[in-house]
């Protein structure tokens, strides 16, 4: 346990039954030895702590899972920490990632957003190139979750803009030209 870091937390408002204020390393060290196990992180993700909420992420098998239960994972969301910790760790990996990354990042909700766009930072780093209708979709999202008063929002969709840019030349056009004045690219 790590109570400086589990107190740093409570004071910025992250609330959780249990947070024992683990770091990221300690818990894919732990990841790593129990190895992918789909009921030990079904498990893990019911329960109201930090650490079993990630440690899930890092051991559901990204083949395993269903649409369904990352809906159901997704509404027991509550921090930016833990949505960006499931789209880096798990849902960039899912053969439906595209499909979930657009209806996360034309949802209402913040931390849904977060999750897309991270999610589709990972698709475009990995030089996934979406179609004409994946490029309308995301530009439309992305210009205005970058005016969004969420700064989360804004930091992952700018992140993600960045990313699309770098898949090559004709993206980095589009992403100029239609983020001018929004994103310096």
């Amino acid at each position: 346990m790590n109570g400086v870091t589990a107190q740093s937390m409570r004071d910025k408002g992250v609330g959780y039954k249990i947070n024992w204020g683990a770091s990221f390393l300690h818990l894919k060290e732990m990841a790593a030895e129990y190895g992918k196990d789909y009921d030990l992180a079904i498990e893990l993700w019911k329960e109201d702590i930090r650490e079993c909420k990630i440690l899930a992420t890092l051991i559901m098998p990204a083949d395993k899972i269903s649409a369904d239960v990352v809906e159901v994972w997704m509404e027991g969301v509550k921090t930016q920490e833990v949505a960006e910790m499931l789209a880096f760790n798990l849902l960039q990996y899912v053969d439906f990632a595209p499909v979930l990354a657009y209806g996360f990042i034309a949802s209402a909700k913040p931390l849904e957003q977060i999750c897309g766009f991270h999610i589709l930072s990972r698709l475009f780093m990995k030089g996934q190139e979406p179609n004409e209708k994946g490029i309308n979709e995301f530009i439309d999202q992305a210009q205005a979750a970058l005016k969004d008063e969420n700064l989360g929002v804004r930091h992952a969709a700018a992140t993600c803009a960045m990313r699309f840019a770098d898949l090559g030349i004709v993206y980095e056009r589009l992403a100029k030209s239609a983020f001018k004045g929004i994103l310096e690219i």
